[in-house]
């Protein structure tokens, strides 16, 4: 992998792994979205604070060639022709999957667990509608971080028929017509962040918007192509 070497550069012995995580192991990645992330696990022996890891980061893949773009919990590059989301995090005990991260937007920290996160979507019986909200969200420029739609659209289709793909997709969009704006929804790995705070007001009306538009629509291509 032509970014191992930069990471390894930067972590040094603190490097426990760099796996895939978000969409591309959830089982739900699209085309035209982030061709892969990568979770990046240092040792809980890192003194330093989790900004000057992900800032120290960020310069050595800036230094490096690779163009990053700051963003919230991961930074954004350019591999080749490939979008790469990385995401750099410090475990919180000598063993188990549970990490700390930096928030940038926030300037505070969360804890997370990248396993419980891929678990959670891969095993919805929702994986399908998911690509489908995320092939609207990117075809209409919307700001809909991925684990918060994929909690939506497993929430907006509980109890309803697994592989009636139309009708899931279809009560998504009027779940997030009718409650994205005051619906909070919890990290499933850590009950003290609130995955619904990633969004303003401001963005939550313009899904709620976005959402009752394509409910409008007379056919399925005038929602997602």
């Amino acid at each position: 992998m032509t970014l191992r070497p930069s990471l390894l550069r930067w972590a040094g012995q603190y490097l426990i792994s760099m796996e895939p995580s978000g969409s591309f192991a959830k089982g739900t990645a699209i085309h035209g979205g982030t061709d892969i992330d990568i979770f990046v696990s240092l040792s809980s022996k890192v003194t330093e604070s989790l900004a000057v890891i992900y800032n120290t980061l960020f310069n050595r893949l800036r230094d490096e060639g690779f163009g990053p773009r700051p963003q919230n919990v991961s930074i954004g590059i350019k591999v080749g022709a490939y979008s790469v989301d990385i995401v750099p995090a410090r475990r919180q005990g000598p063993t188990g999957q549970f990490h700390s991260l930096y928030r940038r937007k926030a300037q505070s920290w969360t804890q997370t667990n990248v396993i419980s996160h891929i678990s959670t979507v891969r095993n919805s019986g929702r994986t399908e509608e998911i690509m489908i909200l995320k092939a609207w969200r990117e075809q209409k420029r919307l700001t809909f971080p991925s684990f918060y739609l994929e909690l939506v659209t497993i929430e907006a289709c509980r109890g309803r028929k697994v592989g009636d793909l139309s009708k899931n997709v279809w009560a998504t969009l009027a779940y997030i017509r009718d409650n994205i704006r005051t619906a909070v929804f919890i990290d499933p790995a850590n009950t003290n962040n609130r995955i619904s705070d990633d969004l303003t007001a401001a963005e939550k009306q313009t899904l709620a918007d976005a959402a009752s538009t394509a409910r409008q629509a007379t056919n399925w291509n005038q929602i997602v192509v």
